[in-house]
C-alpha cells in the first residue's frame, strides 16, 4: 500500500512538471509569434543573416533540416533582404565542421566569399546567439531556422536584449517532426535555466571579430575635401627705368 501511494504521488508529480514545461513552451512561442516570418517577400531587410547550424547528413543521408536552411539563406541573399550570411555551427572535429560545410554548399550556389562570415564556436544556439552580438557585433540580425528553433533563439535573443527576427523555414513532419518538437519542449526548459537560473555563457566569448570592421564591409568613408594647392607667390621682375607709375 505504501509503495502504491509513493507511484501515485511520483506520477501525480511528473505530470504536474510535464504540465508547466507545456506551459513554457507555448509561453516561449506566444512571445516571440510576432518575430518570425515563413516568406521571404515579407521579411525586412537586415545587414546580417545568421544561418543556426545543423549536420548536413543523418546516417548518411541528407537532412533536410539543413536543406531548408540552405535554401532559404540563398534567397534571402539574392533578394537583398540580406547582406552578409554569419554561419554558426559545431566545430566539434576535422570531419564535422558545420560552418565550413555551409560556406561550402553556399558558395556552389554563388554566394561570393566576401559575404560569408563563419563562427565556429556555435556549439548551440545560445553560443550563436550571444556570440552573433558579443563577438562579431552584429547589432541586428535575421535568424534562418525552422519555427520551432526560430522560437527558441528569438527567446534568447530577446533576453540578451538583441534586436533579431526570425525566417521560419519548412521541417519534416511525420514521426521523425514529431520526436524533434518533442525534445525541443525539454531544450526549453533548459534555455530557460540556462538564462533565468544559472546565467549560462558562450563557451568560447572572444575575442572580438567586428564583421564590420572587415575591409568588406566597413562603411564608406567620405573622402577628405582635398586642400587648395598652395601656390608660390609670383616673381617679381624689376621694372624698367622710366616706366614705374
Amino acid at each position: 500500500m505504501k509503495l502504491r501511494s509513493v507511484l501515485r504521488f511520483a506520477a501525480i508529480f511528473l505530470i504536474i512538471l510535464f504540465g508547466l514545461f507545456l506551459v513554457l513552451d507555448r509561453w516561449v512561442a506566444a512571445t516571440t509569434a510576432d518575430r518570425i516570418y515563413t516568406e521571404t517577400a515579407e521579411v525586412p531587410a537586415r545587414t546580417v543573416g545568421l544561418v543556426l547550424g545543423t549536420s548536413k547528413y543523418i546516417a548518411h543521408n541528407l537532412n533536410p533540416y539543413y536543406n531548408f536552411r540552405m535554401d532559404a539563406a540563398v534567397r534571402l541573399y539574392r533578394e537583398k533582404k540580406i547582406q552578409i550570411l554569419l554561419l554558426s555551427g559545431d566545430n566539434a572535429h576535422r570531419s564535422y565542421n558545420e560552418p565550413w560545410t555551409m560556406k561550402r554548399d553556399l558558395l556552389k550556389a554563388d554566394i561570393p566569399d566576401e559575404a560569408i562570415v563563419l563562427d565556429y564556436a556555435g556549439f548551440r544556439t545560445l553560443d550563436s546567439v550571444i556570440r552573433a552580438k558579443d563577438v562579431f557585433e552584429a547589432s541586428s540580425l535575421t535568424f534562418i531556422t525552422q519555427q520551432f528553433h526560430c522560437e527558441r533563439a528569438l527567446f534568447i535573443a530577446a533576453h540578451k536584449n538583441i534586436d533579431a527576427i526570425c525566417l521560419a523555414v519548412p521541417q519534416p513532419r511525420g514521426l521523425a517532426g514529431f520526436k524533434i518538437r518533442l525534445r525541443e519542449v525539454f531544450a526549453r526548459v533548459k534555455a530557460w535555466l540556462d538564462l533565468y537560473i544559472l546565467d549560462e555563457q558562450p563557451r568560447f566569448p572572444g575575442p572580438k571579430e567586428p564583421i564590420f570592421s572587415q575591409p568588406s564591409f566597413a562603411e564608406p568613408q567620405q573622402e577628405p575635401a582635398s586642400p587648395e594647392p598652395v601656390l608660390p607667390p609670383l616673381r617679381q621682375e624689376p621694372v624698367p627705368p622710366g616706366q614705374q607709375q
